[in-house]
């Protein structure tokens, strides 16, 4: 539980970071400050650490998928297959 947790909390941060840069975009129009390309770099970090932790999440088998296609392939929903008998 905590894992998805911490996947919220990046994703959350990730979109404040998108806001703020645009709110940089806007207020610092032909500034030299550097505001935009700081919240482009921690946006670029945080994006990068949110989809670390959704790996390590899968490969560990903390997360997993509940789609319906994924279960209609996994083997152990899959029926076995009997051979058909020719008729002599």
């Amino acid at each position: 539980m905590i894992l998805k947790t911490i996947i919220v909390i990046l994703f959350i941060a990730v979109v404040a970071s998108l806001f703020s840069g645009l709110n940089f975009l806007v207020k610092d129009l032909g500034n030299p400050r550097k505001r935009l390309l700081f919240a482009l770099g921690l946006r670029v970090g945080l994006a990068s650490l949110l989809l670390a932790t959704i790996i390590y999440g899968t490969y560990t088998g903390q997360l997993s998928s509940t789609a319906p296609w994924d279960r209609q392939l996994h083997p152990d929903n899959v029926a076995p297959s009997v051979p058909v008998q020719k008729p002599n």
